[in-house]
């Protein structure tokens, strides 16, 4: 009866470790996530915030009607007794230098496209978080399935032992032991579940969901090869990441409000057309002509304590600014990519260790720690620690292809490009 279970105990102990197809859940969180964002719909009206500020600084200030009297003898308060005297009705008209309204417009366009990228940076970073949160959710429920089959081995360890025990050839201790072992399975069992509603809560909330709402998840794919090189990361980074792309954006506003400022010394025009209506002199009934008046006014763009070239000189301080702001963007970015790609290979080298040495050569380990303790040749404590190294290396197997993918993450965020995911 006893070697009937330790075989079904040996035959427990096959782990099927081939790779897995890509996960088929996880673009629909991150579709959904993207849909219900209050973060994206607070930029979108951002954006559309911007977009209404272009005509006002684009289009010509309203014209401004007078009307009154001119010249009323203040003896009388007649239009009739005075040949000055007149009733005026006019029209006036603010009109900028040719062509500051066009660079007032394209300075304020650049708004709207960088806030464009603003909305393309937090979607990355929404996609990122929901993957990361979904890796971490995938994980908990893989080490629990592998908890779970610790305890059940260890459930079956402990029949074998009880029946050894109950022909005095295991000790009291073996059992004490045995049932330790399982009260701490058991224990980790339930700080696992307690990570993945954690894990599952966040999930939740990045999808407006109530935290126990269910998700789904495949199990988690081996480590395939991948070509991802340096240079290859810096050109797709420079290409598609939106934060990069809104740096630039942002220098090129500040060219565009450099040209806008120039137009600051020239002058702005006012243009004017005046009706003056004459009534006949009461005194000699004589009928007056009534009056037409044109005037051009323009301001004198006296740069008076230098403020106006000191918009000038803001303008171009900003350029500057962004300049180095995307040079220090880019330094973060080889930094961050040099040591993702260092840890990518460490993850690889891991698995390939764990999955072709470790965790074979840990369960033969077991196997004959089983065999060797069915004949009496080692001790329990043999048995028990043995397992709890398969336990271990496959627990931390499936940790270490977790987090090959949120580096994978990671460096979709960087890079602001989508990595398929089949080619690793």
């Amino acid at each position: 009866m006893t070697r009937t279970k330790l075989l079904l105990i040996l035959l427990l102990f096959t782990y099927p470790l081939a790779a897995q197809s890509y996960d088929s859940n996880l673009d629909k969180l991150i579709d959904e996530a993207i849909r219900v964002s209050p973060k994206l719909k607070m930029l979108r009206v951002k954006q559309s915030v911007s977009e209404s500020r272009i005509p006002q600084v684009s289009n010509l200030p309203d014209p401004t009607l007078t009307f009154g009297a001119m010249n009323l003898p203040v003896n009388s308060f007649k239009f009739t007794q005075e040949p000055m005297t007149s009733k005026i009705i006019g029209l006036s008209q603010a009109v900028p230098f040719p062509g500051k309204l066009s660079a007032a417009e394209k300075a304020q366009a650049k708004d709207v496209e960088i806030n464009q990228q603003e909305i393309d940076d937090a979607a990355n970073e929404i996609i990122n978080e929901v993957q990361k949160n979904y890796y971490d959710l995938r994980f908990y429920r893989e080490a629990i399935r592998i908890a779970k089959k610790s305890k059940n081995l260890l459930d079956k360890i402990a029949e074998v032992v009880r029946t050894k025990y109950a022909v005095s050839k295991a000790s009291q201790q073996n059992l004490i032991q045995i049932e330790v072992e399982i009260t701490k399975i058991n224990d980790k069992i339930e700080e696992l579940k307690s990570m993945e509603n954690s894990a599952l809560t966040a999930l939740n909330s990045l999808l407006l969901k109530e935290p126990a709402s269910p998700i789904e998840t495949d199990s988690i794919p081996g480590i395939h090869n991948y070509a991802i090189d340096f240079n290859g990361l810096v050109k797709t980074a420079e290409e598609n990441r939106p934060f990069l792309k809104g740096i630039l954006l942002a220098k090129e506003k500040s060219k565009l409000t450099e040209a806008l400022s120039e137009y600051e010394f020239y002058p702005n025009f006012n243009f004017s057309i005046q009706y003056s209506q004459r009534d006949k002199i009461a005194a000699t009934n004589a009928p007056l002509n009534d009056f037409l008046s044109f005037v051009v006014g323009l301001n004198i763009p006296l740069d008076y304590g230098g403020k106006k070239s000191s918009k000038v000189e803001e303008a171009r301080l900003m350029q500057q600014l962004y300049a180095d702001q995307y040079n220090l963007a880019l330094q973060t970015l080889y930094k961050n990519f040099g040591a993702s790609l260092a840890r990518l290979n460490e993850f690889k080298e891991r698995e390939k260790l764990i999955e072709d040495g470790l965790l074979p050569q840990a369960v033969q380990s077991l196997n004959a720690a089983l065999a060797n303790y069915q004949v009496g040749e080692i001790d329990f404590i043999n048995v028990l620690d043995a397992q709890n190294k398969v336990y271990e290396i496959e627990t931390n197997l499936y940790k270490i292809r977790t987090n090959f993918f949120k580096e994978i993450s990671q460096l979709e965020f960087l890079t602001g490009k989508r990595i398929n995911k089949e080619q690793f």
